[in-house]
């Protein structure tokens, strides 16, 4: 379980330190997602985090309802990130926080597993936004290597309404990390 920790905390790191790179003038730029900002991006991504105390907690949807809707990042989107990224991290750290059960909007859910969607969600997210600003683009290729065998087994290609497009088409022989992103319904 501490592994799974420490990769989700690698996770953030690589997310977090494109959020560092944003220009000042860049938070209204698109990014690779349809008709989303930078800003709501990030802004996505911070409620996720928020929402990680309450759900190990053992609160449910409706019980957390729009408590993190709206503008969560304010004027300060580089501390919005940051302190929910220290709260999620501190909640998945506590002791036997990944051996609960979650409840999520499709049901129940063992902590772990949501340790690792939200691992993966991140990984994908650090290149949306690094495209969005031209930063960097490549990932960290042990995060890549796991998040592709993630994508492989829990992301079945036909895309998700709002978040991501239907798989693209790659070579067997392309790079995990462009595997990974095609898998994911990114153009490279």
């Amino acid at each position: 379980m501490r592994d799974a920790v420490e990769r989700f905390q690698r996770a953030q790191a690589l997310f977090g330190d494109r959020v560092d790179a944003v220009p000042a003038g860049a938070w209204e730029q698109p990014t690779a997602l349809p008709g989303w900002s930078v800003r709501h991006l990030v802004g996505h991504l911070v409620e996720e985090q928020r929402w990680l105390t309450p759900l190990l907690r053992g609160e449910t949807p409706e019980d957390i309802g729009d408590r993190f809707s709206g503008d969560l990042l304010g004027d300060d989107p580089v501390g919005a990130w940051e302190a929910a990224a220290d709260e999620a991290l501190g909640a998945f750290a506590a002791p036997e926080a990944l051996e609960r059960t979650v409840i999520l909007s499709y049901g129940e859910t063992p902590a772990a597993a949501y340790c690792a969607q939200m691992t993966a969600d991140l990984v994908v997210h650090a290149w949306d936004l690094a495209y969005a600003i031209g930063g960097v683009e490549r990932l960290d290729d042990n995060l890549v290597t796991w998040t592709l065998a993630y994508a492989e087994e829990h992301v079945d290609g036909s895309g998700s309404p709002g978040l991501f497009e239907a798989a693209v088409d790659v070579s067997d022989t392309a790079d995990p990390q462009t595997r990974l992103l095609a898998r994911c319904g990114r153009r490279t």
